[in-house]
Protein backbone atom coordinates (compact mmCIF):
# COMPACT_ATOMS: atom_id res chain seq x y z
CA UNK A 1 0.00 0.00 0.00
CA UNK A 2 1.28 3.42 -0.80
CA UNK A 3 2.26 5.31 2.32
CA UNK A 4 0.96 8.62 0.98
CA UNK A 5 -2.62 7.76 1.97
CA UNK A 6 -3.95 10.16 4.57
CA UNK A 7 -6.42 8.83 7.10
CA UNK A 8 -9.27 10.40 9.02
CA UNK A 9 -10.63 8.45 11.98
CA UNK A 10 -13.79 9.93 13.54
CA UNK A 11 -14.83 8.75 16.99
CA UNK A 12 -18.23 7.38 17.96
CA UNK A 13 -19.02 10.66 19.73
CA UNK A 14 -18.01 12.74 16.72
CA UNK A 15 -20.21 10.63 14.47
CA UNK A 16 -23.17 11.00 16.81
CA UNK A 17 -22.65 14.78 16.88
CA UNK A 18 -22.58 14.78 13.06
CA UNK A 19 -25.85 12.85 12.97
CA UNK A 20 -27.43 15.26 15.46
CA UNK A 21 -26.40 18.13 13.18
CA UNK A 22 -27.73 16.27 10.15
CA UNK A 23 -31.04 15.64 11.87
CA UNK A 24 -31.43 19.36 12.45
CA UNK A 25 -30.73 20.10 8.77
CA UNK A 26 -33.28 17.52 7.65
CA UNK A 27 -35.91 18.90 10.01
CA UNK A 28 -35.16 22.48 8.95
CA UNK A 29 -36.21 21.48 5.43
CA UNK A 30 -39.47 20.08 6.78
CA UNK A 31 -38.54 16.71 5.35
CA UNK A 32 -39.96 13.79 7.31
CA UNK A 33 -39.22 10.43 5.68
CA UNK A 34 -41.66 7.56 5.91
CA UNK A 35 -38.77 5.13 5.70
CA UNK A 36 -34.98 5.15 5.91
CA UNK A 37 -32.95 2.86 3.65
CA UNK A 38 -29.32 2.09 4.47
CA UNK A 39 -26.70 1.13 1.92
CA UNK A 40 -24.99 -1.82 3.57
CA UNK A 41 -22.60 -2.16 5.05
CA UNK A 42 -21.37 1.39 5.66
CA UNK A 43 -24.76 3.05 5.98
CA UNK A 44 -26.26 0.65 8.52
CA UNK A 45 -25.23 2.36 11.76
CA UNK A 46 -25.86 5.95 10.57
CA UNK A 47 -29.28 4.88 9.23
CA UNK A 48 -30.26 3.16 12.48
CA UNK A 49 -29.22 6.24 14.45
CA UNK A 50 -31.20 8.54 12.16
CA UNK A 51 -34.33 6.41 12.59
CA UNK A 52 -34.07 7.18 16.30
CA UNK A 53 -33.26 10.88 15.95
CA UNK A 54 -35.89 11.50 13.26
CA UNK A 55 -38.40 9.18 14.94
CA UNK A 56 -38.85 7.26 11.70
CA UNK A 57 -40.61 3.95 12.23
CA UNK A 58 -39.43 1.98 9.20
CA UNK A 59 -35.87 0.94 8.39
CA UNK A 60 -34.56 -1.23 5.57
CA UNK A 61 -31.39 -1.76 3.61
CA UNK A 62 -29.87 -2.81 0.33
CA UNK A 63 -26.41 -4.30 -0.04
CA UNK A 64 -24.06 -2.76 -2.60
CA UNK A 65 -20.43 -3.78 -3.13
CA UNK A 66 -17.94 -1.43 -4.73
CA UNK A 67 -14.69 -1.24 -2.76
CA UNK A 68 -12.28 -4.15 -2.81
CA UNK A 69 -9.45 -2.46 -0.91
CA UNK A 70 -8.38 0.88 0.54
CA UNK A 71 -8.71 3.46 -2.24
CA UNK A 72 -9.43 0.69 -4.76
CA UNK A 73 -12.82 0.02 -6.32
CA UNK A 74 -14.30 -2.47 -8.72
CA UNK A 75 -15.20 -1.16 -12.17
CA UNK A 76 -18.82 -0.61 -11.17
CA UNK A 77 -20.83 -0.96 -7.95
CA UNK A 78 -22.91 -4.12 -7.76
CA UNK A 79 -26.27 -4.68 -6.08
CA UNK A 80 -25.70 -7.80 -3.96
CA UNK A 81 -28.98 -7.89 -2.04
CA UNK A 82 -32.36 -6.41 -2.87
CA UNK A 83 -34.48 -4.27 -0.60
CA UNK A 84 -35.58 -5.84 2.65
CA UNK A 85 -38.81 -3.80 2.80
CA UNK A 86 -41.37 -2.20 0.47
CA UNK A 87 -40.84 1.46 -0.47
CA UNK A 88 -43.69 1.93 -2.95
CA UNK A 89 -45.20 5.38 -2.49
CA UNK A 90 -43.04 6.11 0.55
CA UNK A 91 -40.99 9.23 1.18
CA UNK A 92 -37.51 7.70 1.40
CA UNK A 93 -34.24 8.84 2.97
CA UNK A 94 -31.27 6.93 1.52
CA UNK A 95 -28.27 6.76 3.88
CA UNK A 96 -24.61 5.82 3.47
CA UNK A 97 -21.50 6.66 5.48
CA UNK A 98 -19.65 8.45 2.67
CA UNK A 99 -20.11 9.66 -0.90
CA UNK A 100 -16.73 8.76 -2.35
CA UNK A 101 -17.21 8.32 -6.09
CA UNK A 102 -20.97 8.78 -5.74
CA UNK A 103 -21.64 5.70 -7.87
CA UNK A 104 -23.10 3.58 -5.08
CA UNK A 105 -25.51 6.37 -4.15
CA UNK A 106 -26.57 6.81 -7.77
CA UNK A 107 -27.13 3.08 -8.21
CA UNK A 108 -29.14 2.84 -5.00
CA UNK A 109 -31.25 5.90 -5.81
CA UNK A 110 -32.07 4.60 -9.28
CA UNK A 111 -33.03 1.24 -7.79
CA UNK A 112 -35.33 2.92 -5.22
CA UNK A 113 -36.99 4.92 -7.98
CA UNK A 114 -37.62 1.68 -9.88
CA UNK A 115 -39.22 0.24 -6.72
CA UNK A 116 -41.63 3.17 -6.52
CA UNK A 117 -40.09 5.24 -3.73
CA UNK A 118 -41.01 8.92 -3.80
CA UNK A 119 -39.33 12.15 -2.67
CA UNK A 120 -36.00 10.36 -2.30
CA UNK A 121 -33.30 12.30 -0.50
CA UNK A 122 -29.75 11.18 0.24
CA UNK A 123 -27.68 11.60 3.39
CA UNK A 124 -24.06 10.77 4.20
CA UNK A 125 -21.64 11.72 6.95
CA UNK A 126 -18.83 12.57 4.54
CA UNK A 127 -18.44 13.63 0.92
CA UNK A 128 -15.28 13.33 -1.17
CA UNK A 129 -14.36 16.17 -3.57
CA UNK A 130 -14.43 13.78 -6.54
CA UNK A 131 -17.94 12.46 -5.87
CA UNK A 132 -20.13 12.46 -8.97
CA UNK A 133 -23.13 13.35 -6.86
CA UNK A 134 -23.67 15.67 -3.92
CA UNK A 135 -25.88 14.21 -1.18
CA UNK A 136 -28.87 16.30 -0.13
CA UNK A 137 -27.42 16.18 3.37
CA UNK A 138 -23.79 15.67 4.37
CA UNK A 139 -21.70 16.93 7.25
CA UNK A 140 -18.09 17.12 6.13
CA UNK A 141 -15.97 17.07 2.99
CA UNK A 142 -12.62 15.32 3.09
CA UNK A 143 -10.00 14.01 0.68
CA UNK A 144 -8.68 11.54 3.28
CA UNK A 145 -9.51 7.85 3.57
CA UNK A 146 -12.10 7.77 6.37
CA UNK A 147 -11.92 4.87 8.81
CA UNK A 148 -15.19 4.53 10.73
CA UNK A 149 -15.30 2.85 14.16
CA UNK A 150 -17.32 -0.04 12.76
CA UNK A 151 -14.59 -0.97 10.27
CA UNK A 152 -11.36 -0.66 12.30
CA UNK A 153 -10.46 -4.33 12.12
CA UNK A 154 -11.35 -4.56 8.44
CA UNK A 155 -9.07 -1.60 7.68
CA UNK A 156 -6.17 -3.05 9.68
CA UNK A 157 -6.58 -6.38 7.91
CA UNK A 158 -6.38 -4.68 4.50
CA UNK A 159 -3.26 -2.78 5.59
CA UNK A 160 -1.66 -6.04 6.73
CA UNK A 161 -2.48 -7.77 3.45
CA UNK A 162 -0.85 -5.04 1.40
CA UNK A 163 2.21 -4.27 3.50
CA UNK A 164 5.36 -6.36 3.14
CA UNK A 165 7.77 -6.13 6.05
CA UNK A 166 7.23 -5.11 9.66
CA UNK A 167 8.79 -1.70 9.24
CA UNK A 168 6.30 -0.62 6.57
CA UNK A 169 3.44 -2.18 8.52
CA UNK A 170 4.47 -0.36 11.69
CA UNK A 171 4.66 2.90 9.75
CA UNK A 172 1.19 2.57 8.25
CA UNK A 173 -0.44 1.52 11.53
CA UNK A 174 1.29 4.42 13.30
CA UNK A 175 -0.25 6.79 10.73
CA UNK A 176 -3.65 5.34 11.48
CA UNK A 177 -3.14 5.82 15.22
CA UNK A 178 -1.92 9.38 14.70
CA UNK A 179 -5.10 10.07 12.71
CA UNK A 180 -7.25 9.02 15.66
CA UNK A 181 -7.47 5.23 15.96
CA UNK A 182 -6.99 4.47 19.69
CA UNK A 183 -3.55 2.93 20.18
CA UNK A 184 -4.77 0.26 22.61
CA UNK A 185 -7.52 -0.75 20.21
CA UNK A 186 -5.03 -1.08 17.35
CA UNK A 187 -2.81 -3.30 19.51
CA UNK A 188 -5.75 -5.47 20.63
CA UNK A 189 -6.99 -5.94 17.07
CA UNK A 190 -3.52 -6.76 15.76
CA UNK A 191 -3.07 -9.27 18.57
CA UNK A 192 -6.46 -10.82 17.79
CA UNK A 193 -5.36 -11.20 14.17
CA UNK A 194 -2.09 -12.74 15.43
CA UNK A 195 -0.03 -10.02 13.81
CA UNK A 196 2.82 -8.44 15.71
CA UNK A 197 3.87 -4.89 15.09
CA UNK A 198 6.91 -4.97 17.36
CA UNK A 199 5.19 -7.48 19.62
CA UNK A 200 1.81 -5.81 19.06
CA UNK A 201 3.06 -2.51 20.47
CA UNK A 202 2.28 0.39 18.18
CA UNK A 203 4.97 3.07 18.14
CA UNK A 204 3.85 6.54 17.09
Amino acid sequence: MATNIEYEVPTWNQIYDMLLSQTQKIQNQNYKPDIIIAIAKGGLIPARTLTDLLETQELGYIHIEFYKDINRTRQEPTLKQNLTIQVLGKKTLLVDDIADTGRSLNLAKTYLQQQGACQIKTATLYKKPQSLTTPDFYEKQTASWVVFPWESKETLRKIIQRQHGKRRLNHEVAKLVKAGLPKQLAEKLLKAMKVGTKNAKVHT
